[in-house]
């Protein structure tokens, strides 16, 4: 909406969006360092991250939209995050029987409704002044922090312990942890990339949709990553997560690579592209997380979530500015093929992971 009204330019835009992706790996570096996820009792960890989350969103339409004041703001959102989603799959966790990658998925999917939300807003009551849509996250952000206190631990909890240094080295050590971790790069190489500029092709690019239209197909694109995670959770725990996270990445490759060059020829097959590759770019996400907490130190599943986290949106920030300064050199027609490269290599490192696995259980 910013970038549309001419408020910012667009790499104005990546800046913002890169601050949030700043302060949450400044934040999981925090709380890795402090072992906040494995010292703290869930819930109340990820209550007070809400609320700080939200009080700096609150602030945001106070302050000048491009201003240092709101680079810092979303930077702190982003920190405060650190304390929400790691957090979020450590309680899911404690409920798994036989079906982690369900329960994770099902977190993961409502991630992606979330962010999704405040584009159904925009195209059911008309394009909304930035303000509002910033007071209506903060609001709804205090609001679930209030709710998540009512939450209880299933039986499989995790035991609080004393975090140290050399802990951090053990997602260094494992193989499989390597392996599990270097397919989450992949993926978020891809995915955040693809929701930060997703709107900016369809309205900017050959495609050309204006308004509510783009608004509410930018909510179907981002939303179709609940069913995505839902449904890769299911197969996941029935047919394996290396093979589930394998396959979602290699359809989601396939659609970075053909959604620019078919805008241009064929707008409805590219916008039937880009719904799947909603539904892809989300469905393999939860699987690196659950891969984690299967094959971590149970004293450590908290600690090694963060860390995970941590490296995954640290090069998401790459990747948010990489793509507009590619723009004028590729137009939107090759512009996302830069995130192909992510998926591609997660296949193989899923692939080595399967093998490596299969050895060990052998």
């Amino acid at each position: 909406d910013l970038i549309s009204n001419g408020l910012m330019t667009s790499a104005q835009g990546g800046l913002l969006t890169s601050a949030v992706q700043a302060g949450f790996v400044i934040g999981t570096l925090a709380s890795a360092t402090l072992g906040l996820a494995d010292r703290i009792q869930p819930k109340r960890l990820f209550a007070a991250g809400c609320g700080m989350a939200g009080a700096a969103t609150l602030l945001l339409p106070f302050v000048e939209p491009t201003g240092w004041a709101t680079i810092g703001l979303r930077a702190v959102a982003g920190s405060a995050m650190a304390a929400v989603y790691p957090v979020g799959m450590k309680m899911a966790a404690t409920w798994a029987k036989g079906d982690l990658g369900l329960l994770v998925g099902i977190l993961v999917g409502s991630l992606s409704l979330g962010s999704a939300s405040p584009h159904l807003v925009n195209g059911l009551i008309g394009t909304l002044p930035w303000t509002t849509v910033y007071l209506i996250a903060g609001s709804l952000c205090l609001a679930a922090g209030a709710l998540i206190l009512a939450f209880r631990e299933g039986a499989a909890q995790f035991v609080p312990t004393k975090f140290r240094l050399a802990d951090m080295g053990e997602a260094c050590r494992s193989p499989q942890l390597r392996l599990a971790n270097l397919g989450y790069l992949g993926h978020m190489w891809e995915l955040y990339a693809m929701w930060a500029w997703i709107g900016a092709f369809l309205q900017h690019g050959p495609i050309n949709l204006q308004g509510a239209k783009a608004s509410m197909l930018v909510f179907l694109i981002i939303a179709a990553g609940l069913p995505g995670a839902v449904l890769a959770g299911l197969a996941a725990d029935r047919f394996g997560r290396c093979e589930t996270a394998a396959v979602a990445m290699l359809a989601s490759g396939l659609c970075a690579l053909a959604i620019g060059p078919l805008a241009s020829v064929a707008p409805a097959l590219a916008v039937a592209i880009a719904l799947v590759w909603g539904f892809t770019v989300v469905a393999d996400s939860a699987q690196f997380s659950a891969l984690a907490i299967e094959v971590a130190p149970r004293r450590l599943t908290g600690t090694m979530l963060t860390i995970q986290t941590c490296i995954g949106f640290l090069i998401t920030i790459a990747a948010i500015q990489t793509l507009p300064w590619l723009l004028p050199y590729t137009g939107w027609s090759h512009a996302f093929a830069l995130l192909a490269i992510g998926p591609f290599l997660g296949v193989l490192a899923m692939w080595k992971l399967k093998a490596l696995r299969l050895t060990w259980r052998g």
